[in-house]
């Protein structure tokens, strides 16, 4: 049986490497705010991220249109290293994940609820970034799948569990898991730190990750990404560390 809500989201707080972030205990549990990008503009001026060159790579593969801005990929957040809650190790790092039966592992624990809806989103088959968080050096690590769509997380019901909500029935239960599989490890590990600074640099010149959640709702531990966000970010693995 797998570690018992080993995933990082009651609990959660902000990247160590993460000097902008506010540390919290806990994700806000808030209701579902939509995070749309309304602006069109297309980038202007010069920038040092990259983004000129991935966008030329881009649009002659798809004909020069825009991506529609829609969520079709996601970021999973993990605590690679021991930290004890309500008497529980909640640690779970990508290794845990390839040394489980078929690689595979139910995504429990989530505790806020518009990180909820976003695991109620997820389709069958869509991919996501394993991203390991609240540790020296937080970053991707690897690639996961969506094997198994949302269904009751059973640790609500668990008393034992640190993530048992007294509050939920199961006949209407409020919180959902979903299942994972390891795809791939990443070609190296991308940093939190080279992601950021992609992302300043977008946010100046109308890159795709100028709205990344990772910066804009960094607190949250399952957080949606649009198509342009995955293979900016996939195309750094391809890039020497900085």
């Amino acid at each position: 049986m797998p570690w018992p809500s080993r995933k990082r989201d009651k609990g959660a707080v902000a990247d160590k490497k993460e000097p902008d972030a506010k540390i919290a205990k806990t994700e806000e549990e808030t209701p579902d705010q939509e995070e749309e990008e309304k602006s069109t503009k297309p980038p202007a001026g010069s920038s040092k991220s990259g983004w000129k060159n991935w966008k030329k790579t881009k649009e002659s593969e798809g004909g020069g249109e825009e991506s529609k801005i829609t969520y079709c990929h996601w970021l999973l957040k993990s605590e690679p290293e021991s930290r004890l809650e309500k008497g529980v190790d909640v640690k779970f790092s990508i290794d845990d994940l390839k040394a489980q039966p078929n690689q595979t592992t139910f995504w429990d624990g989530v505790r806020n609820y518009q990180a909820r809806n976003f695991l109620r989103a997820m389709k069958l088959g869509q991919q996501a970034f394993f991203y390991h968080s609240n540790c020296k050096e937080p970053g991707i690590v690897a690639i996961v799948k969506i094997v198994k769509e949302a269904y009751p997380d059973h640790t609500q019901f668990d008393q034992k569990d640190p993530h048992y909500d007294s509050s939920s029935r199961k006949e209407n239960p409020k919180w959902s898991m979903v299942d994972v599989q390891f795809v791939r490890m990443t070609k190296r590990f991308i940093p939190l730190s080279e992601i950021k600074a992609h992302h300043l640099a977008h946010k100046a010149d109308g890159g795709p990750l100028k709205n990344m959640m990772l910066f804009t709702r960094q607190r949250l531990s399952i957080q949606p990404l649009t198509q342009e966000e995955f293979d900016f970010v996939l195309s750094l693995e391809e890039e020497k560390p900085h």
